[in-house]
């Protein structure tokens, strides 16, 4: 599948953008003549704009209300208050993807980047819940996140300009282990999402995320124009009213969610701030940062927009003030989500304003829980057969950049095969890293991060430290970025 369009027409960049990121190296066949806005800044019609942001909210909603469910449930909230925590994970999603979108300033990097609850931060939310006692654990949270959000914020500037190490070889390893690292998610919501699910495991379930794989891929077959782009939106729901039939799907949560509700300020009491807490979650805030740096590469990629250090850096920020704010209105770390990258790539709808709308839709989801409840009647095994194409359409992405990062050099060769065995490694044995110290544990448990980590080491090894001393016949093409020199 091809993600780069033909084009001799520059994109050029925006009044709204901060100096710097401006467009990419292409713009889309589907430019209206006369125009040079590059498909990011493209403003599609009201329905096209609607019907695709709700397809990224379908496919990151799980995503969304699995941390708080988790965290909620180790700090022994009531069923009430863990749907507030619900709604305000919503909310603040879809606050910090407006903002990533959309931007202020220089905050936001302004692409079709979708942000949302990190996953990340859940083991050592859970630790700090179990040290600190019901009472005191959501405060002390709370505290500790929004002086992450402050640091990532404060780093930003500093912390893009590890661009330079994040060559097309490095950003091809790292896109790859985005997709494999999602598919075993994807395999666990086939079968039904947690071991307490009716029928998890089971034939049914199974078969349902079979049936919804084959009704995604053959919709974007046989469907055209506009109703292709919808691919999985179409396939989701037709998985969905076959799951009724099946008894994995029920509409009991609509009758018994609330209409309206207004997110409330430190519903669970003003934050804490404890030293250990905060280092364990600015540690998670650095690993998020990673991968939010990585994610924002590969997507620069698939919308033919590099992003370049003032694109990272405006991103970044945009992460750590959401994440900063966010536990003002009862929210957690707000990251990439990776798996909205791939719908980017299925659909090719590059308009940064259908994430914008998707952003709206969340905020709209957290403030009328009704709502949020009729898109959680999208049963697990139905988003496990969705994923397999969303994830494997990302990891599809960083072969192709493989392709073209001059596989040729054995360097290169060495480079992304070990990278991809240390990423692989926390996805096929997840407690290999168990005995190692916590912050090891929460860099290392991330096949992306220790992935990116392991790339970035090597690419540093084989094509920075003693560069000048080499000839530049033992370069290869691709081995450092476009804007780096040698050091």
């Amino acid at each position: 599948m091809a993600f780069r369009t033909n084009s001799s027409t520059d994109g050029g960049s925006t009044p709204d953008r901060p100096s710097g990121p401006g467009g990419g190296p292409g713009s889309h066949s589907e430019t209206p003549p006369g125009q040079a806005v590059h498909p990011v800044d493209e403003l599609l019609p009201p329905v096209k704009l609607i019907s695709t942001g709700l397809q990224h909210v379908a496919a990151m909603y799980a995503g969304v209300v699995a941390p708080p469910l988790i965290v909620g449930a180790g700090v022994g909230l009531s069923p009430a208050e863990l749907a507030l925590l619900i709604s305000a994970s919503l909310f603040t999603a879809g606050l910090a993807t407006l903002l990533q979108t959309l931007g202020i300033w220089k905050i936001g990097a302004r692409m079709p980047f979708v942000n949302g609850v990190s996953f990340a931060g859940v083991a050592p939310m859970i630790a700090i819940a179990q040290e600190h006692g019901p009472k005191d654990a959501l405060p002390v949270i709370f505290g500790a996140v929004i002086v992450a959000g402050l640091l990532c914020f404060l780093a930003a500037p500093y912390f893009c300009k590890l661009i330079r190490f994040f060559p097309p070889v490095v950003q091809g390893t790292v896109i790859t282990l985005i997709g494999v690292s999602l598919l075993p998610v994807a395999v666990n919501w086939a079968r039904g999402g947690s071991p307490d699910a009716p029928g998890f495991g089971s034939v049914r379930a199974i078969g349902l995320a079979a049936f919804t794989l084959v009704a995604v891929v053959l919709c974007n077959r046989l469907l055209s124009g506009f109703w292709q782009q919808l691919s999985l939106l179409v396939g989701l729901a037709i998985g969905t009213l076959v799951a009724f039939p099946l008894g994995l799907a029920d509409f009991g949560p609509v009758g018994e969610a609330e209409v309206f509700a207004l997110p409330s300020p430190f519903h669970f009491g003003a934050p804490m701030f404890d030293a250990a807490a905060i280092i364990s979650l600015c540690i998670v805030m650095v690993v998020s940062m990673t991968e939010s740096t990585a994610d924002m590469l590969a997507l620069g990629r698939i919308v033919d927009r590099e992003a370049d250090e003032a694109t990272l850096a405006a991103g970044l920020r945009a992460d750590g003030l959401a994440t900063a704010i966010s536990p003002v209105f009862n929210g957690f770390a707000a990251s990439a989500f990776a798996q909205n990258i791939g719908l980017v790539a299925l659909t090719k709808i590059r308009s940064r304003f259908v994430v914008a709308a998707g952003g709206g839709i969340l905020i709209l989801l957290g403030l009328f829980p009704v709502l949020g409840s009729l898109v959680s009647l999208v049963p697990q095994p139905v988003l496990g057969g969705a994923g397999i194409v969303l994830f494997g359409t990302v990891a599809a992405s960083g072969i192709r950049t493989l392709a073209e990062a001059g596989m040729e050099s054995g360097s290169n060769t060495i480079l992304v095969s070990v990278s991809l065995g240390v990423g692989i490694i926390p996805i096929a044995a997840p407690a290999f890293y168990d005995a190692f110290p916590e912050a090891v544990r929460t860099l290392m448990h991330s096949g992306i991060s220790a992935g990116c980590v392991a790339a970035v080491l090597l690419n540093l090894l084989f094509h920075h430290v003693g560069a000048r001393r080499r000839s530049p016949a033992g370069d290869t093409p691709g081995a450092t970025a476009p804007t780096a020199t040698p050091s």
